[in-house]
């Protein structure tokens, strides 16, 4: 993501949900109650998309627009398997 406009953006959402997953784990650990692991879980969920979210979008704005200006269909069918593979 070298050069793209929210790398920083990125990098923070993913410290933030990294520090989720370890909070988590350590509730695991502790043996919390299922059900705060588990809206606890959906919470992160919810952040992975959201930056993936992020991500895709400034691929598209970037790489994407880069790759149809030089032709390079090779972009585009990587696109296609990355988004294949996210949803």
């Amino acid at each position: 993501m070298e050069g793209h406009k929210h790398t920083k953006a990125v990098i923070n959402r993913l410290s933030r949900a990294i520090g989720h997953m370890n909070a988590v784990k350590k509730m695991v650990e502790d043996g919390r109650d299922c059900s705060e692991i588990l809206i606890q879980l959906s919470a992160i969920r919810s952040e992975i998309t959201g930056v993936s979210r992020v991500v895709l979008k400034d691929h598209i704005d970037h790489c994407i627009v880069d790759a149809v200006e030089r032709n390079d269909e090779q972009v585009i069918l990587q696109l296609k398997e990355a988004i294949d593979k996210l949803i």
